[in-house]
């Protein structure tokens, strides 16, 4: 069973769209990164999965995409945007592990020690720009605190699994997959198993962590 609310955030106005776990242990709320909406394949499938497993999935819509706009603010207005969104995440009384993808990992990390996360699922954490592995991204990786996951595509420009620092976290690959998780006609997978895998991998991981 799908729901959506709005939430007044000080960003403007945010949209959850919930899809609940009968008997929930844990909230997983997943927010889209700065290039797309919560349509992204691996949130669809993540949703469509984890309530199967006791696990309720929230899917965040930041302000600025429910306000019709093409370009993601900055970081700080984003941050301000998911701390809007945190009371209402609560409110099902469960722990909370915040996730994202891309942009949104970012938020996830960067706030995570501050609300209270359980966890942190970043999918796709844009490492750093295309092209420019000096400007690395990796304090905010490492400075999320809590338990992690990171589900990353073996070919993403924004950083491939193997440029990723040692820390306290797990990190799954895609195999052949960019930054979209979308796979090559020539790739050894196919574009379905590639999304079983991040499901699989989500599943697994939110499967160990205590609610």
């Amino acid at each position: 069973m799908t729901k959506s609310e709005i939430i007044q955030t000080d960003a403007g106005e945010a949209r959850i769209t919930w899809h609940a776990a009968k008997k929930a242990r844990l909230v997983l709320a997943v927010s889209h990164g700065a290039g797309g909406g919560i349509e992204a394949r691996d949130l669809q499938g993540i949703a469509a999965a984890l309530p199967a497993h006791g696990v309720t999935v929230a899917l965040v819509e930041q302000p600025w995409r429910v306000a019709g706009k093409k370009v993601a603010p900055a970081p700080k207005t984003l941050d301000t945007g998911w701390r809007g969104i945190w009371p209402a995440l609560e409110k099902k009384g469960l722990p909370v592990i915040s996730g994202g993808r891309s942009a949104g990992a970012r938020v996830a990390c960067r706030t995570a020690t501050e609300l209270g996360a359980a966890a942190v699922l970043a999918l796709s954490f844009p490492l750093h720009p295309p092209g420019r592995p000096e400007k690395s991204r990796a304090p905010e990786l490492l400075g999320a605190g809590v338990p992690m996951l990171v589900v990353q595509g073996g070919n993403d420009p924004f950083g491939k699994p193997a440029e990723f620092p040692e820390g306290v976290y797990e990190l799954v690959e895609i195999p052949s997959a960019d930054h979209g998780f979308a796979v090559p006609k020539r790739a050894d997978i196919g574009q379905d198993e590639a999304v079983k895998l991040i499901t699989d991998a989500v599943t697994r991981w939110a499967g160990m962590l205590s609610g």
